[in-house]
C-alpha cells in the first residue's frame, strides 16, 4: 500500500495572493483613522467634558467653566509657544496641560476669566493658514475639510458692510478681554454729558452701564 506524504514549505508566499490581505490592511486602517475623526462644533473645534476650543484661521479661543466665584488670583494659566496649561491653585491635576497642536504667537496671547466663572483663553496662530486638527497633541481630533471657511476678507466688502463687520469684530475682542463694547462706552460718554450739562441733579445712585 502506497503512502502519500504532502511536503509544506516554511518558505512566504509571494505574489498576487500576500499582497491582497496587506492591501486590504491598510485600507481598513484608513478608513478606521478617517472614522475617529470627529464633527467640528459651531465654531470649528471641539465641545469637551471641562472646556470648548474654537477657531478661525488666525485665532484658536478656549473656554474653561470653573466653579463659581472664582478669583483671578487663583487661576494658573502658561501660555508658551507650544504649550498650554490651565489650573486652579489648591488642586491637584491641571485642567489643561499639554503639547499645543501647533505654534502660537506668545506676544499676541492673553486670558480673561469672565464672571468669575468661565476662563477664556485667546491664542493668536503663527500659521494663519491652517486649521488645527486638535487642540493639544494626541487630543480627540476634527475633520478640518468639515471646517467651515471664514467670512469674506475685509477688503472684498462695500464701506458700510465692512464697518458692520468691524464694529462686531471690536466688541467680540472686547468682551473676551472683559472691557465696554462700543455701544457701553457711546452710552457712558452720553451720560457722562448729560451729567455735567445738568450738575444740579442727584446721580448718587446711578450706575454706569
Amino acid at each position: 500500500m502506497a503512502i502519500i506524504t504532502e511536503e509544506f514549505s516554511n518558505e512566504p508566499q509571494t505574489g498576487v495572493v500576500t499582497n491582497q490581505p496587506q492591501n486590504a490592511g491598510e485600507e481598513k486602517t484608513a478608513e478606521k483613522e478617517k472614522k475617529t475623526l470627529l464633527v467640528p462644533n459651531n465654531g470649528n473645534g471641539l465641545d469637551m467634558e471641562n472646556h470648548a476650543w474654537t477657531q478661525t484661521l488666525e485665532e484658536l479661543t478656549v473656554t474653561i467653566p470653573v466653579p463659581a466665584g472664582t478669583k483671578s488670583r487663583n487661576v494658573v494659566c502658561e501660555i508658551k509657544k507650544k504649550s498650554l496649561k490651565v489650573a486652579l491653585k489648591g488642586q491637584e491635576t491641571p485642567i489643561l496641560d499639554g503639547e499645543l497642536f501647533a505654534t502660537v504667537k506668545v506676544d499676541d496671547c492673553f486670558w480673561n476669566l469672565e464672571d468669575n466663572k468661565t476662563i477664556s483663553v485667546l491664542m493668536t496662530k503663527f500659521d494663519r493658514q491652517n486649521w488645527w486638527k486638535s487642540l493639544l497633541v494626541g487630543g480627540p481630533e476634527i475633520d478640518t475639510q468639515k471646517a467651515e471657511p471664514e467670512a469674506s476678507r475685509l477688503g472684498d466688502l462695500d464701506g458700510e458692510t465692512r464697518s458692520v463687520v468691524e464694529k462686531m469684530m471690536y466688541d467680540q475682542r472686547q468682551k473676551q478681554m472683559g472691557l465696554p463694547t462700543s455701544d457701553e462706552i457711546e452710552k457712558e460718554g452720553m451720560l457722562k454729558k448729560f451729567m455735567a450739562q445738568n450738575p444740579n441733579m442727584d446721580f448718587s445712585n446711578m450706575k454706569m452701564m
